[in-house]
């Protein structure tokens, strides 16, 4: 049986280029899951250099629905500003608790050691995909604004931080409120021009670098004939 002391010694043998805080709200801070948030924060390093320092909450809810029971949020440091990502249940998880049977869920036993580790895989994950987009824009890969695709806002859940896109061609696209830039998400509502780059997800396509329409690409959004 592993001793906290052994515990300890294994997280500080895992360590990052940057300072790393971790925190637990309203649970027990567990070192299998500090281990967990320490060995993901070291292949950030493999998808950027430059982070600055990095600060994990992992937190379980004192009322939650069905679902995961823990919400992991990362706060980056990058030059220049923050990067937020916060756990958000995936399309998937999402269509699965809405049509889920009652007795699959009494027959299949909950594993909190699993769900926790899924968090803090899927929050990285999404901690992963912003640093790329982040470096790709300090690079100057990202092209530019006016060859980017515009759609415009069919859906938006602000309290869940996701909705949709719908494209020329009438396509719906996902995206996360950590995609779209500098801070317009509050900004969003159906209707509202954007462009925004496609990307692969792990449910399908999704959008990635949001940007609000500035008004001469949305004149000429509007100008396009219906598909």
């Amino acid at each position: 049986m592993k001793t906290k002391e052994s515990n300890a010694m294994n997280n500080r043998a895992i360590n990052t280029e940057f300072p790393l805080q971790i925190t637990f709200r309203n649970m027990q801070a567990q070192p299998e899951a500090e281990r967990w948030v320490r060995l993901e924060a070291t292949r950030l390093q493999g998808f950027y250099k430059r982070i600055m320092g990095c600060r994990v909450a992992v937190e379980r809810p004192k009322q939650r629905r069905n679902g995961s029971p823990y919400y992991v949020r990362i706060d980056l440091t990058v030059p220049g500003g923050e990067l937020l990502v916060r756990r958000q249940p995936s399309r998937k998880t999402r269509a699965r608790q809405a049509g889920e049977t009652q007795i699959r869920k009494q027959l299949e036993p909950r594993n909190p050691g699993k769900d926790l580790r899924s968090a803090i895989q899927d929050s990285f994950k999404a901690a992963a995909r912003r640093l790329q987009d982040f470096a790709r824009r300090q690079r100057g890969e990202i092209k530019s604004l006016q060859s980017l695709p515009s759609a415009k806002v069919i859906r938006i859940f602000p309290e869940k931080g996701y909705g949709f896109l719908l494209t020329p061609e009438g396509r719906e696209i996902y995206f996360h409120q950590g995609s779209v830039l500098n801070r317009a998400f509050g900004r969003l509502k159906p209707g509202t021009t954007v462009t925004f780059a496609e990307e692969p997800g792990e449910q399908g396509p999704q959008a990635s670098t949001v940007r609000v329409a500035p008004r001469r690409a949305v004149r000429q959004a509007n100008k396009q004939p219906p598909a």
